[in-house]
């Protein structure tokens, strides 16, 4: 049997583009005489849609369109069986009235045959909002040739089993355990799985346990595409019995693949720069957004320094230089170096720019606010009043010429709360909200290198070059809203604040624990706090491309009023 998996790209609730998606699927691989195309998870819809599976008339349109791929397979690619991922209704008063399914669909008509059983609600994931889970796993027959396949059928969740490779998982039946005994030939998973540190070698890890657990090959298919703030990276991939990888798809690209049953051909074993792939993550992340969400150029505010150098490196890559306007606003405390490196750097990437100054936007506040205030506004009062009137200037432009507004502020300062509200955090997404700063520099370090050369080739940047610049990359950061200011003025080092920060944020660790790992009690309490009282911050925050294991945004849950414990 051949069997092509489909790493598409839906858009989310867009069932008629979805459904054109999936066709053009079966198409390439009819070319290609495969049997069976498999798609990922909820592939009709994209994931996740949320709650726009609440909408009833979205679940009406979907039986329809079920029929129309039956009749476009009828008529134009009969010998092939397609497997596509919905939400299946169910005919009682209870909540919540969906599983999470899988239908078969071949020239013939429709069916439902298997729905998900481990319904994720943690992080990001709430499927329990919208979806029942089922306790019983499903195999079905197909019939080819002169051979009847037994395949056994997963979707994401029902896979992570393994707690001595995942630490935990949800609780509930094993969905592997219960396939154990029905001997199928191979084993499919539809998956949506968002992009992650790390995260593609633990699917393999996870895929090939469970191939030893049935002795038999894995067909993991993945989503891939940008949908809000999650980034998936696609990824697909096969693996023998044995857990070795017989078939690989691309990291954040579109792709049809094929792999034909009994092939004992080993993938040539890859290993992309962890810098690449988080850097394809992000690229997609903005162009997806830009795109799904009706723009096609963006806007930035370049300061001359690093995050707001990385994010025009990013949007470069993503859109293209054409696109991509920057904004300069000096203020009478800008550096000369800021305002010649922001030039430079827009230079080097060949995108369009402008420079407003605000020094005279800045008196006319002053002035206003004299009388209220009894006396002109200082301190932290009056630097932010200079974010804000950029701010105020980049959303202008934005809302004038239809721009996506790219917000430049890195995890480390949404942690402590080191960035201004209706300032520098305008915008409609933050490119690189879930970065520390400390991975910023690594980031542009890598960019500026050798290793970089082929990743700036594929993207259409300049290959000849340094893209960052050595002055941005050894520059002391600084917002500069002040004479001689350095963030090392108000906030640790990075080197020590970002390690402190990513315990508390993504691994949960206590004070105990982090003074157990070398780290000053003083400067841990001094963060707690900050990440505490900046939670009002982050709640107004635009969203924020999440490619940690624990981001801001809809998977951080914390109380902006509470008292509690640290």
């Amino acid at each position: 049997m051949k069997i092509a998996l489909g790493q598409i790209n839906p858009i989310i609730g867009d069932l008629k583009g979805n459904c054109d998606l999936i066709l053009d699927a079966c198409l390439k691989a009819a070319k290609e005489n495969a049997n069976l195309l498999v798609t990922p998870e909820l592939s009709l819809w994209g994931y996740p849609p949320k709650d726009l599976l609440l909408n009833s008339v979205l679940i009406n349109e979907q039986w329809a369109i079920l029929d129309t791929i039956v009749a476009s397979i009828a008529s134009k690619t009969p010998d092939l069986t397609l497997i596509v991922g919905i939400a299946e209704t169910i005919e009682d008063a209870k909540f919540p009235p969906l599983f999470n399914s899988i239908v078969l669909i071949n020239q013939k008509g429709w069916e439902v045959i298997a729905r998900k059983q481990l319904l994720p609600t943690y992080d990001v994931f709430d499927e329990k909002r919208y979806f029942r889970s089922t306790n019983k796993s499903n195999h079905i027959t197909i019939q080819e040739g002169k051979k009847s396949w037994n395949i056994g059928l997963t979707i994401c969740e029902d896979l992570w089993v393994e707690e001595e490779i995942q630490d935990k998982r949800v609780e509930g039946t094993d969905p592997i355990t219960q396939l154990e005994t029905v001997n199928v030939d191979f084993l499919l998973n539809l998956s949506a799985s968002p992009f992650a540190h790390q995260k593609y070698s633990l699917r393999h890890n996870i895929a090939a346990k469970a191939a030893k657990r049935l002795k038999c090959p894995v067909v993991y298919v993945n989503q891939v595409g940008a949908n809000d703030e999650l980034v998936f990276d696609g990824g697909s991939f096969v693996v023998d019995s044995e857990g070795k990888i017989l078939i690989a798809l691309p990291h954040c690209q579109e792709s049809i693949a094929i792999w034909e049953t009994g092939s004992q051909q080993i993938a040539p074993l890859f290993i992309d720069d962890p810098k690449k792939v988080l850097l394809d993550a992000l690229v997609l992340g903005v162009r997806d957004y830009a795109k799904k969400c009706g723009f096609s150029s963006a806007l930035i505010g370049l300061s001359g320094g690093i995050d707001s150098a990385l994010v025009a490196v990013i949007a470069t890559a993503a859109l293209g230089k054409k696109n991509i306007s920057a904004i300069l606003m000096p203020s009478p405390w800008s550096s000369s170096d800021s305002v010649t490196d922001a030039n430079s750097l827009v230079q080097r990437l060949g995108i369009n720019s402008e420079i407003i100054p605000i020094e005279s936007l800045m008196t006319s506040y002053d002035l206003a606010l004299k009388t209220t205030l009894k006396g002109l506004p200082h301190g932290l009062t009056a630097e932010n009043l200079q974010a804000r009137i950029r701010g105020t200037l980049l959303m202008a432009i934005a809302n004038q010429n239809n721009h996506l507004l790219l917000a430049t502020g890195n995890k480390s300062e949404l942690a402590v709360g080191y960035c201004t509200l209706y300032g520098d955090m305008n915008g409609g997404l933050a490119a690189i909200g879930d970065l520390y700063k400390t991975s910023v520099f690594k980031l542009c370090d890598w960019i500026d290198s050798p290793a970089a050369s082929k990743w700036k080739e594929f993207y259409q940047l300049p290959n000849n070059k340094e893209l960052v610049g050595l002055s941005i990359r050894q520059k002391q950061p600084s917002a500069e809203l002040r004479p001689g200011q350095l963030d090392i003025d108000s906030l640790p080092e990075y080197e020590k604040l970002d390690p402190i920060l990513k315990g508390l944020i993504e691994k949960k660790r206590s004070l105990i624990e982090l003074v157990n790992q070398g780290h000053e009690p003083n400067l841990i309490k001094k963060i707690q706090k900050l990440l505490k009282k900046s939670e009002f911050k982050r709640r107004q925050a635009p969203p924020m491309l999440k490619v940690s294991n624990q981001a801001f945004g809809s998977g951080w849950r914390i109380p902006i009023a509470a008292t509690y414990s640290e």
